[in-house]
């Protein structure tokens, strides 16, 4: 990889980190587990990223970055029809 291909990797792995800060500070404060959920998931994004970057760039026989993908995206849309559907959702509907 090149140096500018390693900087934006670690960019985008700090972007990931800063996500899951962000929502884990969200769930401190409200203990939804939306915030926790996602908060994990961008959490299980950078780690991804961040193998990717360290191992010298995406390859094919990389499973294991395919693999933590779909664990991360499959929580988000996990958690948001768990939301949607469980009425975990605030605010007044149909009062």
């Amino acid at each position: 990889m090149t140096a500018t291909a390693v900087f934006l990797a670690g960019m985008t792995t700090m972007g990931f980190i800063v996500a899951a800060i962000f929502f884990m500070s969200f769930w401190r404060r409200t203990r939804d587990g939306l915030f926790m959920t996602f908060g994990i998931a961008f959490f299980l994004l950078a780690i991804n990223q961040g193998a990717i970057a360290l191992s010298g760039g995406p390859r094919d026989e990389q499973l294991f970055a395919y693999a933590l993908r779909i664990v991360a995206f499959g929580l988000l849309i996990s958690a948001i029809m768990g939301k949607n559907i469980g009425g975990g959702g605030s605010g007044s509907r149909g009062n």
